[in-house]
């Protein structure tokens, strides 16, 4: 049993930057994220793509900005159950919950927030008829350990930045890999792309456009893939692994039916206080709320990550009273026994 102060779910930026509001508050953080890193849609859906609304960078990419959150909250060191999705909720006679994912995992917290942006996101998977019956058997549909790759023939299909990506790397584990897509123009950064075409030229990767994957050879594990290329005939391209990258559907998942209340696919909050939901000690930070003005902007999960972790702090600990100080003026102590602070006045007289 993993146990919190706060629980949060989502450990996309709303999710990191509520660890280091909780940690001036004293108060510990665990995430629990379908995905297998932190960073949400910054990380796995478009990390090389710039934002310009964050205060104080003009323009920063969301992988970076992920980066940043990281490392602002490590001296807080809060925990993280990554790749697993929760599942269920149950509240305790003490009023604490259990929220238990996907794969067993029991976490324990007086406080859930919910920072899950969009939902949990689930694997756009190709029409292939029978790819359902290699799920866990070569198939996958997010890579979350490369060296499972080490010496195999991989074949990815997709055409954005996670396909471009990791065909680069896995270069250098695979025994082969063959990049896949069904046009000739790939969606990605200019850089991976170039990359690619570099591999391609020196035969350390093999490209096959314009085709796409039609179905997969094999009996108890993927053997090889069909493959159907424009104006060829089908064939089939021997394969210990099939990687179809076609980005995330995001879906509020089993978070939907633990007894809250749902308005349009987002969790109904009370903007006015602190972004609790219906049911007393669970909270919706994010994009995954909503209430009267609501916009979904990175900035406003900031926000109200800050207003949710004084409400919790008031939560666990009703008798204390907390005085906030500014960082500027308080510091900061990390859990790790760093601390962080303004340089001091110098006193000098003056004569």
């Amino acid at each position: 049993m993993i146990q919190t102060d706060i629980l949060i779910i989502g450990a996309g930026p709303t999710g990191l930057f509520t660890v280091f509001e909780a940690g001036l508050l004293k108060l510990r953080c665990h995430l629990i994220d379908a995905l297998p890193q932190p960073g949400g849609q910054c990380s796995e859906i478009y990390p090389k793509k710039p934002i310009y609304d964050i205060p104080a960078y003009p323009e920063i990419l969301a992988g970076d900005l992920t980066d940043k959150l990281m490392e602002q909250i490590k001296q807080f060191e809060p925990g993280f159950t990554l790749g697993e999705r929760a599942d269920t909720i149950e509240k305790q006679d003490d009023g604490t919950f259990i929220v238990t994912t996907n794969r067993g995992t029991k976490h324990q917290a007086p406080i859930v927030a919910i920072a899950g942006g969009l939902g949990s996101f689930e694997p756009r998977k190709p029409p292939i008829p029978n790819i359902v019956d290699f799920e866990d058997k070569g198939v996958e549909y997010i890579i979350k350990e490369p060296e499972l790759y080490r010496d195999k023939n991989v074949v990815i299909a997709g055409g954005g930045d996670s396909a471009l990506d990791w065909s680069i790397f896995l270069t250098d584990i695979a025994k082969s890999v063959t990049l896949i897509h069904r046009r000739n123009e790939f969606r990605g950064a200019l850089d991976s792309v170039d990359k690619v075409q570099e591999l391609k030229d020196a035969e350390k990767l093999m490209l096959i456009t314009p085709a796409e994957v039609k179905g997969i050879v094999g009996s108890e594990r993927v053997k090889g893939v069909i493959v159907e290329q424009k104006n060829k005939e089908p064939f089939t391209l021997p394969a210990d692994h099939f990687i179809p990258l076609f980005g995330l559907s995001p879906k509020l998942g089993p978070i939907a039916d633990w007894g809250l209340e749902i308005e349009k696919n987002a969790i109904k909050v009370n903007n006015s206080l602190d972004y609790q939901t219906n049911i007393p000690g669970i909270y919706a930070i994010g994009d995954v709320n909503t209430y009267p003005g609501k916009l979904k902007l990175i900035l406003c999960g900031f926000h109200e990550a800050t207003l949710m972790c004084q409400s919790a702090y008031k939560r666990i600990f009703p008798d204390k009273k907390y005085v906030m100080k500014y960082t500027t003026v308080g510091g900061v102590d990390g859990f790790d026994g760093t601390r962080k602070e303004a340089p001091k006045a110098v006193v000098k007289k003056i004569e």
